[in-house]
């Protein structure tokens, strides 16, 4: 009997000791998930405080130019910059659109044409550049690659000379080529195709189109070009948005006023102040505002491209 009982006492004993096991297991577990839950919540906080202070470190310019350019000359320089003092936005339209026989206008054709033309141009040749990087093998190609990647490390800035003196010596500053030719040439943009085409269009696809018959220049524009409207919209975008906010180029090869660009004819306008006396701040912040309206259009058109290519990699 004794025996019975200290094997029933010890087994009852081991029960115990493992529910006690498992509750503390439980109870660490518990502890454990609710832990993780908490640094989970925590993450996600901080998370949103940094994506509100940046959405308001970036919106804080455009707040502040919305409501200089309702402002007459005297808001302007006696009111809170931060906010509203009367609404003379519409009277500041009428002066900058007949300002000088509205040369505003004439400008704003100037940077459509500039960017519009030449980030086109530029976009098709940096597709055909990329694909025949990709999807060729040639002599020098990593030598061509190699060049490709130097040239856009190489800042603008130490280009512009050496383009005026080549422009100049063939009779083409002050013409409407002296903003297109260098906005056709871009090699970041065609390393950007080069990396689209390696991700988007496979080989099996060109061999197949090779096999039917079909010639290299109609597989591009037939097969390639529809295949890469993403990184196509992606290309142009950024050509179109680093034209139009061009400075330094326009101010070097550009003489005449009837050929600037916006942002240059605002400058020429911030400075007359000094030369003439003429106080024209309230027409530049509106003209400011309103050259920052075809950035916005554009980005809003080429979402639903990007929309399309996320999706398309979602399904391969």
């Amino acid at each position: 009997m004794t025996l019975t009982q200290n094997t029933g006492n010890s087994k009852h004993t081991e029960r115990t000791e493992h529910g006690v096991a498992r509750t503390s297991v439980r109870t660490v577990r518990r502890f454990t998930r609710a832990d993780r839950a908490s640094r989970s919540r925590g993450g996600q906080r901080f998370l949103l405080i940094g994506l509100v202070l940046a959405s308001a470190y970036s919106l804080f310019p455009v707040w502040w130019l919305i409501v200089a350019a309702t402002k007459n000359r005297t808001g302007l320089y006696q009111s809170n910059g931060l906010w509203f003092s009367g609404m003379h936005l519409w009277d500041n339209l009428r002066q900058l659109f007949t300002y000088e026989d509205g040369i505003f206008l004439r400008w704003t054709a100037n940077s459509f044409l500039y960017a519009g033309v030449g980030s086109l141009g530029g976009t098709l040749i940096a597709l055909a550049a990329g694909y025949g990087l990709a999807r060729f093998d040639f002599p020098g190609r990593k030598v061509v690659f190699a060049c490709v990647v130097g040239s856009f490390l190489i800042p603008i800035a130490l280009l512009t000379l050496p383009l005026y003196l080549m422009f100049s010596a063939i009779g083409l500053v002050d013409t409407v080529w002296a903003m297109l030719i260098p906005c056709l040439i871009n090699p970041f943009s065609v390393y950007l195709a080069k990396v689209y085409t390696e991700a988007t269009v496979p080989f099996e696809l060109l061999e197949a189109a090779r096999l039917d018959g079909a010639g290299e220049l109609r597989i591009f524009f037939s097969v390639v070009l529809r295949m890469m409207t993403t990184g196509g919209a992606t290309v142009f975008l950024l050509a179109f948005v680093n034209t139009w906010n061009a400075f330094f180029l326009p101010l070097t090869v550009l003489r005449g006023e009837e050929n600037w660009t916006l942002n240059l004819g605002l400058y020429n306008w911030t400075g007359k102040r000094l030369e003439s006396g003429v106080d024209l701040t309230s027409l530049v912040l509106t003209g400011a505002l309103l050259s920052i309206v075809p950035m916005a259009v554009m980005m809003v058109a080429m979402r639903r491209y990007w929309r399309t290519g996320v999706t398309l990699g979602a399904l391969k």
